[in-house]
């Protein structure tokens, strides 16, 4: 056993170590046995307990749904084996479950959009939500632009923000990081346990890291998940009209130009199919970019989709051709000009004179 813990499952606390070696070595020991042989080996857990925290830990929320905490953590997930990433994660606040979570390279808008979009579809929609005070979360701009105020916009959000309010989610921005300490605990769980699961599995690629990840989610929350105080659930169903792809996308405002154009990202775009009522010109209208790049209007809860046309070609005016002047062919006086003929004594003295 001593040799497997050095070679196979270094970094294991006794408690992990206990579990693989049922799991995959179909070795069933208790914690305490694990961690008699290893001491008596000489070999110590890698990570003491850690102490317990200052903090007096926040009760949890009595039913499941009622709250989410969402955080992203950079980590050397994949030790040497591949590059840093960072995992995005949201986790239930009465249960303990986690809703969803996704691997990418940094923290994005798109790893908590997918998060939130995996959380929802398995589980419904919750009433809350705790975030940290990233800009990913919360708008940098202090008041609206003109086109948000046509829209009828009321407070300046972050994309993220406006597709927490379309689904009526009560986002919270945590001012410290105790507020959220359910997904800080867990991120703490993850560093001892997640970083060997996929080492054992080989896993040294960011693909193969969200290839695996949703087993391994599973097992943790068989795990460590808790039933809630209160059976009856919070989570709301997501109605039917609802369509996540364009909840989780980019917004942004456009006015329409002559022949129901518009441009976005440097491009020029129209509608798809012709409307049965054309926008008139410049109509301001919502544009949003779906995860997938899709591009749409969002009009009246419908999606219109946009296609890309070529720009017009700018007729080059030519201007009217400047004539330069030239330069005149000097004359010469005929031979019979005056200014041949020499000047007398009495002309001389007269051009003195004057």
């Amino acid at each position: 056993m001593a040799k497997l813990y050095q070679d196979t499952y270094h970094g294991c606390n006794n408690c992990h170590f206990a579990e693989l070696l049922q799991e995959r070595e179909s070795l069933t020991l208790s914690v305490s046995t694990v961690r008699r042989i290893l001491l008596e080996k000489g070999l110590k857990q890698a990570k003491q307990r850690r102490r317990g925290s200052a903090h007096r830990p926040r009760n949890r929320k009595p039913q499941a749904g009622m709250l989410w905490q969402i955080d992203a953590s950079p980590y050397a997930w994949l030790e040497d084996r591949g590059p840093q990433l960072t995992l995005h994660a949201a986790i239930d606040d009465a249960t303990g479950t986690i809703v969803g979570a996704i691997f990418r390279l940094t923290e994005t808008q798109e790893g908590y959009f997918t998060v939130m979009r995996q959380g929802i579809e398995k589980y419904g929609v919750p009433l809350g939500l705790y975030s940290d005070r990233h800009t990913i979360f919360r708008s940098p701009k202090e008041s609206l632009t003109l086109e948000q105020e046509l829209a009828g916009e009321t407070k300046p959000l972050s994309q993220f923000g406006k597709a927490m309010a379309e689904l009526g989610i009560t986002h919270i921005k945590a001012m410290t990081p105790q507020a959220k300490g359910r997904i800080e605990r867990l991120w703490g769980t993850f560093q001892d346990r997640l970083v060997i699961e996929l080492r054992l599995l080989g896993v040294s690629t960011l693909e193969e890291a969200n290839r695996a990840l949703p087993e391994l989610i599973e097992k943790h929350n068989r795990t460590f998940a808790v039933e809630p105080q209160e059976a009856e659930s919070a989570y709301r169903p997501l109605p039917a009209e609802t369509d996540l792809e364009y909840v989780f996308a980019v917004r942004t405002y456009r006015q329409i130009g002559s022949g129901q154009t518009l441009s976005y990202g440097g491009k020029l775009y129209t509608l798809a199919e012709k409307p049965s009522q054309p926008f008139e010109t410049k109509t301001t209208v919502e544009v949003r970019e779906t995860m997938q790049g899709k591009l749409v209007i969002w009009h009246k809860g419908q999606a219109l989709e946009l296609r890309e046309i070529q720009k017009p070609l700018r007729r080059q005016e030519t201007k009217p051709e400047t004539k330069t002047a030239s330069l005149a062919t000097p004359r010469k006086p005929a031979a019979s000009h005056p200014w041949r003929k020499p000047w007398s004594q009495q002309q001389i003295q007269r051009s003195i004179n004057a």
